[in-house]
C-alpha cells in the first residue's frame, strides 16, 4: 500500500480565503511549509477507500520517523491474518480521525496477540469496574471489595492507565492513607474537645445560651467523627488490588503487578490470652481487658454454662464452647446434617451477615466443609433442646416456620447472628465472669482440646482450618497448668551435669537423715526395753 511524505503551506488568499497552496510565494522558504504524511489502509468491507493522515510537522524527519512506525504497525498483521490486517487498519483509522498520539509497536503487538483490543488506554477505575463485575463470591465478600474500590482505590489511582501502574504509584497511595489518618485522628479530637467543652457551659441565662449557640454553630462545621483506615484495612486494600492485577496478567493485559511489591504495615495479630486470677484482679480495678482476644479458663467455662443453663440456647453455647463452632456456622446447623445417633454433625453451610441484612451460604472456606464428632455429654443436649424445640413448634402451630436449623428463634425463624452476638455479651456481662467475645468461645475450644493432649490434625479439622499452623498461630492460647506441665517436662530432658551432682548430694544426705532417724528411733525403743525388764525391787521383811 502507497504512503508518502510531502510539505504543505497553510497560507491562505485574504481575498478568496483560499490556500495558496504551490503559489505561496514563501513556500520555498526553508522553514515555512509543514510536513504530512499520508498512508493507505486496507479498504473497508463495503470497498470504501480509508486512510493513516496526519500534518503540522516541523521536518522532514519527523514525518518520515511517523510513517515509518504506521508501516511497522501495518507489519504487525501476517498476510494470511485479514483478522488482524481489518483490526490494525481499524485502529490507525481512528488514531487519525482523532488525532491521538500513535501507540508503540511492541505494545500493539502485545495485545494483538493477546486478543485484546488495540484502540484506548484501559485504566485502573475500567479495569477494577470489569473485574468485580465478573467476579462471582458470596455477597458480603462482593461488598467488602467494592468498598475497597470505592472508597480507597478509584479516588487515589483509577485515573491512572493499567499498564504503566507502578509501585511507586501503590506507596503514594498508602501514604496519602496514613496522612489522612492523622488528619482523621487531629479532627476527632479537636471535635471531642468542643463536644466536652460545651458540655460545661450551663443552659440557664440568655448568655449561656447564645454562647451554647454559637459553640453549636461551630460544631456544626466541624467534621463528623470518623474512623481512620487501620493496618487491617489497608492490608486488605492491598490483597484487593493484588487480586484483580492478577487477574489482568492472567488475561495477559498486563505483565507486572506492583501490588506484590509494595510494602505497607504489617498488621499485628492480637495475641489470645488467658484470663488469669491476675488479669481477672486487673480488669476489676481498671476495667480494661489485657487484650482483644481473651480465653476462659476451663472453671470460668464452666461456671458461664452453669448461670446459662436455662437460657433457651443454651444447647449453643455448649455446643460452640466444647466444638468450636463459628457463629455463622451454629446460626445456620440444620438439622438433616446432625446426626445424634452417630455422634456427629457436617458443617456445610452458614447465615452469613452483610450489614445487617443476613443470607444463607456455604462455609467460609473448603475446608470448612467437615465432620465433627460429637461428646455423649453434648448429644444429650441437643437431645434435650430439641424436645424443647418440638414443644415450641406445638405451641406456635400454623405459625411456626419450618427452617429446619438446630437454632431458630421462638417462632421457627432464622437466628440473626449480630443479636446472638448481643445475646452472648449481655448473659456475660450478668455472669460477673470477665468479658469475652463470642468468637473467643472458639479460641477456648481450641485452647480445651489442646490441653487435653488432642493431637494437633485432629482439632485443626474440627475448627475446619486448612492448615494445622493456622490452629498454631491463632488459638493456641496455652492454658498456665498446661505451659507449667510443658516446662517441666522440657526441663526434664536435658541433663545437666551440675544438676545431676546437686541431686546425688541431696539423695546421700537425705539417705544419712534417713537412717540417723531409723538410728535414734532403734536407740530410744531399746532404752524402753531395758527399762520395761528392769527388775522390782524386793519388799522389805
Amino acid at each position: 500500500m502507497k504512503g508518502s511524505t510531502y510539505r504543505r503551506c497553510s497560507c491562505r488568499d485574504p481575498k478568496t480565503g483560499k490556500e495558496l497552496g504551490t503559489s505561496c510565494p514563501k513556500r520555498n522558504s526553508r522553514n515555512h511549509c509543514t510536513y504530512s504524511v499520508r498512508q493507505e489502509l486496507s479498504p473497508r468491507e463495503d470497498g470504501s477507500r480509508r486512510s493513516f493522515a496526519r500534518g503540522g510537522y516541523d521536518s522532514h524527519k519527523k514525518a518520515q520517523a511517523d510513517l515509518d512506525r504506521v508501516r511497522a504497525l501495518l507489519g504487525l498483521a501476517a498476510s494470511d491474518d485479514p483478522e488482524g490486517t481489518e483490526l490494525i487498519a481499524e485502529m490507525l483509522a481512528e488514531v487519525s480521525r482523532e488525532r491521538s498520539p500513535l501507540p508503540e509497536v511492541e505494545e500493539t503487538r502485545r495485545r494483538l496477540n493477546a486478543g485484546q483490543d488495540l484502540i484506548g488506554s484501559l485504566t485502573v477505575s475500567e479495569w477494577l469496574d470489569r473485574w468485580l463485575a465478573g467476579k462471582r463470591i458470596r455477597k458480603s465478600g462482593l461488598n467488602r471489595y467494592e468498598t475497597d474500590i470505592r472508597v480507597h482505590l478509584k479516588p487515589r489511582i483509577g485515573n491512572r492507565r493499567l499498564d504503566r501502574l507502578r509501585v511507586s504509584h501503590l506507596s503514594e497511595m498508602f501514604t496519602d492513607i496514613r496522612d489522612a489518618n492523622a488528619q482523621i485522628l487531629e479532627d476527632n479530637a479537636q471535635r471531642r474537645a468542643a463536644i466536652d467543652k460545651l458540655a460545661t457551659v450551663p443552659w440557664k441565662g440568655a448568655e449561656n445560651r447564645a454562647r451554647r449557640k454559637a459553640m453549636k454553630a461551630a460544631l456544626d462545621e466541624m467534621p463528623g467523627f470518623r474512623r481512620i483506615t487501620g493496618p487491617a484495612t489497608r492490608q486488605h486494600v492491598k490483597a484487593t488490588l493484588r487480586a484483580a492485577l492478577n487477574d489482568a496478567i492472567g488475561q495477559q493485559i498486563i505483565t507486572f503487578n506492583p501490588a506484590a511489591h509494595v510494602e505497607i504495615d504489617p498488621v499485628r495479630k492480637p495475641k489470645a490470652l488467658v484470663w488469669t486470677d491476675e488479669r481477672v484482679a486487673k480488669w476489676e480495678q481498671t476495667g480494661e481487658k489485657p487484650s482483644p482476644v481473651m480465653v476462659w479458663t476451663p472453671q470460668q467455662t464452666g461456671a458461664f454454662l452453669d448461670f446459662v443453663a436455662e437460657d433457651r440456647l443454651y444447647a449453643m453455647w455448649h455446643l460452640i464452647a466444647f466444638r468450636g463452632l463459628r457463629r455463622g456456622e451454629a446460626c445456620g446447623q440444620p438439622w438433616s446434617e446432625t446426626n445424634l445417633d452417630t455422634h456427629s454433625l457436617t458443617v456445610s453451610s452458614q447465615l452469613v451477615q452483610d450489614g445487617w441484612e443476613i443470607e444463607a451460604s456455604d462455609p467460609k472456606t473448603d475446608s470448612g466443609y467437615r465432620v465433627v464428632a460429637l461428646d455423649d455429654d453434648t448429644v444429650d443436649v441437643l437431645k434435650r433442646h430439641r424436645e424443647r424445640q418440638d414443644a415450641d413448634r406445638t405451641e406456635w402451630g400454623s405459625a411456626w416456620v419450618e427452617t429446619g436449623h438446630v437454632f431458630t428463634q421462638e417462632d421457627g425463624s432464622w437466628l440473626h447472628p449480630g443479636k446472638v452476638t448481643d445475646l452472648f455479651e449481655r448473659l456475660v456481662a450478668a455472669s460477673g465472669l470477665p468479658p469475652i467475645r463470642l468468637h473467643d468461645l472458639r479460641h477456648g475450644a481450641a485452647t480445651l482440646m489442646l490441653a487435653a493432649d488432642i493431637d494437633i490434625k485432629i482439632v485443626s479439622d474440627t475448627l475446619g482450618h486448612s492448615d494445622t499452623r493456622i490452629t498454631r498461630d491463632i488459638y493456641q492460647s496455652v492454658l498456665p497448668q498446661v505451659g507449667k506441665n510443658a516446662a517441666e517436662a522440657t526441663a526434664k530432658l536435658v541433663p545437666l551435669q551440675r544438676k545431676a551432682e546437686a541431686e546425688e548430694v541431696a539423695r546421700k544426705t537425705e539417705k544419712a537423715r534417713k537412717k540417723a532417724e531409723r538410728a535414734k528411733k532403734a536407740q530410744a525403743g531399746g532404752k524402753k526395753k531395758a527399762k520395761r525388764k528392769k527388775p522390782k525391787p524386793k519388799p522389805k521383811p
